[in-house]
């Protein structure tokens, strides 16, 4: 069982580490405010990268995730103004998602070209477009129930935690327990043996892409509802958080090898950087570099792991 999950258990005694050494160093990272406040920030990237995890156990990458929320993020801000309820416009958003997730899938399961390639060119294409049609022009004039779900946002950022908390245990426990989580490990791990046993792995591709983006969708509302106005260029960036979070918490870039609870640590150690940084007094220009060298780290143990074997 501990090798099964050395992985988990490595990132976690990481993390232990970096929480030990704050509490020596920057005992105030862990008062109230502190906590909630990275409750709050890190809730929408738990939720896009569980579906990323799902997308790299089958065997499949989607780095077009930044510019699917920015689209979302718009379209939420847009339904909203219209005068649409906050359950049509949460609706329409991950609808809005789940499209855009489709055609990926349709494009790599249903034509069968590289992830690779379809998702940078679908990032590029989404991101130009809204930048043409947008013109960095936040949307604004949303009305009152928006920002926070209308609760407040003492409430509104329990409400936020709990909905991602929520969608990751419903996901933690479909992948352990239904025939579906099954099937998406054993596309991962071998499609044709997964064929041979009664699975459709293009099937399976297409799935877990529109799930990809349906979650992205969650996520960019997740975000959007926490701020007065919504900002064309709400995902930026956040394909590195997602994909870094999954991979460092154990999903193997191959396929077929990974857990949400791996997931959900690699989410916590990531996420402390940046408060980590600032609490310690240190540069926040360093996040990113350091977040590579991790990544780094967790491909190159895979490498020797398959190796050693």
């Amino acid at each position: 069982m501990i090798g099964k999950h050395r992985r988990e258990l490595s990132v976690a005694a990481a993390y232990l580490l970096v929480l030990g050494l704050l509490g020596l160093f920057a005992p105030q990272f862990f008062g109230p405010k502190p906590l909630v406040d990275f409750a709050v920030r890190n809730a929408s990237v738990l939720v896009a990268a569980s579906g990323m995890t799902l997308v790299i156990l089958a065997r499949q990458i989607d780095i077009s995730v930044g510019s699917q929320a920015s689209v979302c993020a718009v379209v939420a801000g847009l339904l909203a103004r219209s005068g649409l309820p906050m359950p049509m416009v949460g609706a329409g958003t991950l609808l809005a998602g789940a499209g855009l997730g489709a055609v990926n899938g349709w494009l790599v399961a249903g034509l069968g070209l590289p992830s690779i390639v379809v998702t940078l060119a679908m990032l590029v294409i989404l991101r130009e477009s809204l930048r043409y049609l947008r013109e960095g022009e936040f949307v604004r004039g949303l009305p009152s129930d928006f920002q926070w779900f209308g609760m407040g946002q003492g409430t509104g950022q329990w409400l936020v935690v709990g909905i991602a908390l929520g969608v990751f245990a419903a996901m933690a426990w479909g992948m352990r327990y239904l025939s579906a989580g099954r099937a998406v490990y054993a596309t991962g791990s071998d499609p044709e043996a997964a064929r041979l046993a009664g699975i459709r792995p293009r099937l399976v591709t297409f799935e877990v892409f529109v799930a990809m983006g349906a979650l992205t969708g969650l996520y960019a509302l997740l975000n959007v509802v926490q701020l007065p106005a919504v900002d064309p260029n709400t995902g930026k960036g956040m394909e590195m958080q997602v994909i870094a979070a999954a991979v460092v918490g154990g999903a193997a870039v191959s396929g077929g090898r990974g857990t949400l609870i791996g997931t959900l640590i690699g989410v916590l150690l990531l996420g402390t950087i940046n408060p980590a940084l600032v609490f310690l007094g240190l540069s926040a220009q360093w996040e990113k570099a350091i977040q590579g060298g991790i990544i780094l780290l967790a491909v190159a143990s895979d490498g020797l792991t398959r190796g050693s074997k």
